[in-house]
């Protein structure tokens, strides 16, 4: 399934995406605000493409529809603090190269329309780190409210052990939003 916005289209990754997913994701920046080890090489990206991204009908490349340029992904996943089936986490990044022009923002609100209105989900979650405050003003922006903090929820790559600032947008919430 591909979704479409006015600067974007969210399509089923490839495997030609391999690259600009290594380009993407080899930034520092990107992984530890995403919670994994920078990509240090094509091996690695590959993998990934292989585990989280390929056939995974909820999970999708970004790419800018003027130029096809791959910037990142975006995928409803299981949230496994819910256990029913008609709610999703949503996960994202984005290169370093296209953060601060809305493109993520833009990507959310897509991918959110989506679940509510195709998947019939009742809430959509989302996590980020509490030093992320570029993923927690996306997710002010497309309306998701803050739940709490968990403390000590992740253990990561490198051996650090983050907390997660908790946030949720119900389906009324977009209903409201569309009025």
């Amino acid at each position: 399934m591909t979704l479409q916005t006015t600067r974007l289209r969210l399509r089923p990754f490839r495997e030609d995406d391999v690259q600009a997913i290594y380009d993407n994701s080899a930034a520092p920046e990107v992984g530890l605000n995403a919670g994994w080890k920078p990509h240090e090489s094509l091996t690695e990206s590959y993998d990934v493409l292989h585990l989280m991204f390929l056939d995974q009908p909820t999970v999708w490349a970004i790419e800018r529809r003027g130029d096809g340029q791959l910037m990142g992904s975006i995928g409803l996943i299981a949230d496994s603090a819910r256990q029913y089936g008609s709610v999703r986490s949503v996960g994202y990044s984005l290169g370093t190269a296209y953060w601060g022009r809305g493109y993520m923002t833009e990507a959310l609100r897509a991918v959110t329309e989506y679940g509510f209105e195709r998947m019939s989900l009742d809430l959509i979650s989302a996590t980020c780190y509490p030093d992320n405050a570029r993923s927690r003003r996306v997710l002010e922006k497309c309306g998701f409210a803050y739940e709490g903090r968990l403390h000590r929820a992740e253990l990561l790559w490198n051996g650090e052990v983050r907390d997660h600032l908790l946030f949720y947008l119900p389906h009324e919430a977009l209903q409201a939003n569309a009025k």
